[in-house]
C-alpha cells in the first residue's frame, strides 16, 4: 500500500522508472473500518515481477515509492479485481477506468472473466432494444464514446453475436411493417 501523505509526490513516476509492470488502484478514499470509521486514504500497488523475487528485491521497489507492507499474491487476477473491489459488493466500489497500468501491465486483460463478456452482451442487447438501434456502427460508436467495457467486448470477440442479433432484429422489424 501507498499512503499519499508519506509517499514522495512523484512516486508514480518513480515506480514507472523501475520498468516493472505494475497496477495502481484508484485512491481508496471511501473504505470503512469494521467499527464504522473511515480508513486512511491509500493506494494498492500490484507489482508484476516476471519471476520469483525475494522480499528484499520487492522492498527495493516499494521503498523507492514510499510503499508499506509487502505481500506475495496467491492469485494475480483476484488481487487485480480487488484493486477496485469488483468482487466485494459490501466494500466501496472504485472505477476500473482509474486504475493506472505501468510498464506494459494490462489491467483489463487481468480482470476479464467470461461472465463479464456475457453480461456486457446482454446489456448491449437490452440497450439496442430500448433505443431502437439496428445499426452495428451506431452501437460501436456509442460504445467507443460511452462504454469502454462494451467497446472491448465488441473489438475482441463479441461482434458476431451482436451483428447477428441486429440483422435479425432489423429483419423482424421490417417484416412486420410490410
Amino acid at each position: 500500500m501507498v499512503y499519499p501523505e508519506s509517499a514522495p509526490d512523484d512516486w508514480i513516476i518513480k515506480l514507472q522508472e523501475q520498468c516493472v509492470p505494475a497496477l495502481i488502484s484508484p485512491l481508496h478514499d471511501k473504505d470503512i473500518n469494521a467499527d464504522g470509521t473511515r480508513k486512511k486514504e491509500h493506494y494498492h500497488v500490484m507489482i508484476l515481477f516476471e519471476g520469483v523475487k525475494t522480499s528484499e528485491q520487492a522492498k527495493e521497489v516499494f521503498s523507492a515509492i514510499g510503499g508499506v507492507g509487502i505481500e506475495p499474491l496467491k492469485c494475480a487476477r483476484a488481487y487485480a479485481r480487488y484493486l477496485c473491489h469488483l468482487d466485494n459488493a459490501e466494500k466501496a466500489q472504485y472505477d476500473i477506468e482509474n486504475v493506472i497500468s505501468c510498464s506494459g501491465a494490462d489491467y483489463m486483460a487481468m480482470i476479464s472473466l467470461a461472465t463479464d463478456k456475457y453480461s456486457a452482451i446482454g446489456e448491449m442487447l437490452e440497450f439496442c432494444i430500448q433505443n431502437e438501434i439496428v445499426s452495428y456502427a451506431r452501437l460501436l460508436l456509442f460504445a467507443k464514446e460511452n462504454r469502454q467495457d462494451w467497446f472491448r467486448v465488441l473489438c475482441d470477440n463479441g461482434t458476431l453475436t451482436i451483428v447477428q442479433f441486429l440483422k435479425s432484429r432489423y429483419w423482424e422489424i421490417n417484416k412486420y411493417e410490410q
